[in-house]
């Protein structure tokens, strides 16, 4: 029995999820940390389910949707969800209270004793889960949820479970082990087999007395005590062995539902929060991979809303057959918001959640990266390349494949603008050139006008008015050869 919330039956995350090794720096550059917060709610082990997801992008449209599908149902059935992660919880706490493990040696009677014991209690949540789906199953409405409590229902009826608690007061053997054995070589004991006793019915159990030899040991016969419980642990080996097996698998289970819940309880955290605030959000359609297309509706810094009380700028964009984003204008500090708004949306649609914006249609990658000028590259002199900056453009290129997304914010500001124009174009163009689709945020004209012609290019830059006023939207233009320096200049001094 498989949890199967987060994913389909045929979806293998070896091979329909990435494992992103550069998880820390998208945590920084998108400013991710606000997110994280509101999604574990000081919780550590939800943290580490959240951390866990988004680093781990699903690489397949179909999966993402069904992904969306179950959080759909989560959004309307908190209460249900939370009993779920509270059973696998609870559980795990009797384990803890009430079982300690094997004690002494590992032998197959300790193995059989402690692993019955913890099996009593997994029966115990197996029959809430029942429970559960018996009284819940209906709210739900789409594949995942309904096929999990359909799964319940049907490996978990009551013949199963009342056939587990008849096998497990067995394994108490009240009675003392029946055992089953054969003559071999030697006239030694072979084929040692556990065996249950049969039970005579009516009447003739009142006067019926059991036949059988019975050898009495010395309380002081240490060498038969032994020799006696050698027969007991060869006789339990292997129904030990099965029991042990048992527990880890249904053990196995309840883990899965608890991870796979605390992800959707974090994702239920952070709707609460963004319908308190009164912004909008929805669930993104997934393009393939070797779509052209990319659309949005006010796509918004949900890090930047957590903490502030910001307006949300209204963007709009539809672009078919660009590879490369160019974005431009005087630095008011928008272009990485809208910048980071990107990159927030593009990991929210890839773990399969709703995303900041009103409307948001997009491509898979096989990869996110980011190129962001660091708080210690503004201290530099001007002029100077700092060698960090290139090195981690490096390790980009190293790691980055066909098919994969990279955000560029001032990338090479630390040198002169002939120097950042050379290496901007030779590395972008390399990477245009194997299918990696590029949002870049520079004052670079040179860069910009090599690729003013392109088919693949589209450039955007943030909104200046007539009157030199600021809207802080990002809007399509062509490149335009200047931050307006002079204008800020005017308006500061006031001349």
């Amino acid at each position: 029995m498989r949890v199967q919330l987060l994913n389909d039956e045929h979806t293998n995350l070896e091979f329909k999820s990435l494992h992103l090794t550069n998880w820390s720096e998208l945590v920084d550059d998108f400013g991710l940390e606000p997110i994280l917060n509101i999604m574990s709610g000081g919780d550590q082990f939800f943290r580490n389910v959240v951390i866990d997801v988004l680093s781990r992008p699903l690489l397949d449209p179909k999966s993402i949707f069904y992904r969306q599908q179950a959080l759909k149902d989560v959004l309307k059935n908190r209460h249900v969800v939370e009993k779920l992660y509270e059973t696998p919880v609870r559980v795990r706490e009797q384990k803890r209270r009430n079982w300690l493990g094997i004690l002494g040696v590992k032998t197959p009677s300790n193995v059989l004793h402690g692993a019955r014991n913890y099996l009593e209690i997994l029966v115990d949540g197996l029959t809430e889960l029942r429970n559960i789906a018996d009284a819940y199953a209906e709210s739900f409405e789409l594949p995942a949820f309904k096929n999990f409590f359909k799964t319940v229902k049907t490996e978990l009826d009551d013949r199963y479970l009342t056939s587990l608690r008849k096998h497990l007061e067995n394994l108490k053997f009240t009675s003392g082990v029946h055992v089953i054995s054969y003559l071999g070589t030697g006239c030694e004991g072979t084929g040692y087999t556990l065996a249950i006793p049969n039970k005579v019915r009516g009447l003739r159990n009142l006067f019926k007395h059991p036949r059988s030899y019975t050898i009495k040991l010395n309380p002081r016969d240490d060498a038969g005590l032994s020799f006696l419980e050698e027969l007991r642990n060869m006789s339990l080996q292997s129904v030990a062995q099965a029991t042990a097996c048992a527990t880890e698998f249904i053990e196995k289970f309840f883990l899965n539902l608890q991870f796979e819940t605390a992800f959707c309880l974090a994702c239920l955290n952070l709707a609460d929060k963004i319908r308190e605030l009164g912004l909008p959000m929805t669930f993104p359609e997934a393009l393939q991979v070797e779509s052209n297309v990319l659309e949005f509706e006010n796509p918004y810094n949900l890090s930047l809303a957590l903490i502030s009380n910001s307006k949300i700028v209204p963007n709009t964009l539809k672009a078919k057959g660009k590879q490369l984003f160019v974005i431009m204008g005087a630095n008011k500090g928008e272009k990485t918001v809208f910048l980071r708004s990107l990159g927030i949306a593009f990991t929210m649609m890839q773990a399969g959640l709703f995303v900041p914006a009103n409307h948001f249609r997009a491509p898979i990658s096989y990869g996110l990266f980011t190129h962001f000028r660091r708080e210690e590259d503004r201290n530099l002199r001007v002029g100077k390349l700092e060698e960090e900056e290139l090195v981690r453009m490096k390790a980009i290129i190293n790691n980055i494949k066909p098919r994969s997304l990279l955000l560029l914010n001032e990338s090479f500001s630390s040198t002169n603008e002939y120097e950042a124009f050379e290496i901007a174009y030779q590395i972008i163009r390399a990477l245009l050139e194997n299918h990696v689709t590029v949002f870049y945020v520079t004052h670079l004209y040179d860069f910009a006008s090599r690729f003013k012609d392109s088919r693949e290019a589209l450039f955007l830059e943030s909104e200046r008015r007539e009157n030199g006023e600021r809207t802080f939207r990002i809007i399509e233009s062509r490149p335009t050869f200047t931050s307006y320096a002079l204008e800020l200049y005017k308006r500061i001094f006031n001349v």
